[in-house]
């Protein structure tokens, strides 16, 4: 669940759904229950072998070599990424809060956060895909994630969508 404070009302629900859907397809249920609710997550980890950040200070900036990445946190910046939004919003740590920021800052930046607020998941998954690996659309070359899958964990978290499944 999000930590960062955000407005009450529809845009509260949806921000936290989407966050809570990017999670849970970046990370999945089972690694997320056994870090800090994936916060101190770093990429290559699993359930059985967690890879974790000790610390919130900064960005890990620790680079997996048989991934080829240095993806950490609850959405799994690059710390590229992360360094460029961190910047822009002044954030001083990695902390959970910190990552909830740079979260929905990242989506105003790819132009998911406008489609989201507006119920259209689908304008709000292709555009996040462009950041995110796991979600449909991505050409990371990664695992993807099947759109309804993503659609239910993002409608039972509390998130609307005026927009029908299309796959």
């Amino acid at each position: 669940m999000t930590r960062a404070a955000f407005p009450d009302g529809i845009e509260r629900s949806q921000l936290s759904a989407a966050l809570d859907m990017i999670a849970w397809s970046e990370i999945k249920p089972a690694l997320l229950a056994v870090s800090d609710d994936g916060y101190n997550v770093l990429v290559g980890s699993t359930p059985a072998h967690p890879i974790l950040c000790d610390s919130y200070a900064q960005h890990p900036h620790v680079l997996n070599k048989p991934f080829n990445s240095t993806a950490a946190g609850r959405y799994q910046f690059i710390y590229g990424t992360w360094t460029g939004i961190a910047a822009q919003l002044r954030l001083t740590d990695f902390s959970p809060v910190s990552q909830d920021l740079a979260c929905v800052q990242n989506l105003k930046n790819c132009g998911a956060y406008t489609p989201l607020i507006q119920g259209d998941f689908d304008a709000f998954l292709k555009r996040a895909s462009t950041q995110w690996a796991s979600l449909p659309g991505s050409n990371a070359g990664q695992h993807i994630n099947a759109y309804i899958d993503l659609l239910n964990v993002f409608t039972q978290a509390g998130g609307v969508s005026v927009c029908k499944a299309s796959a």
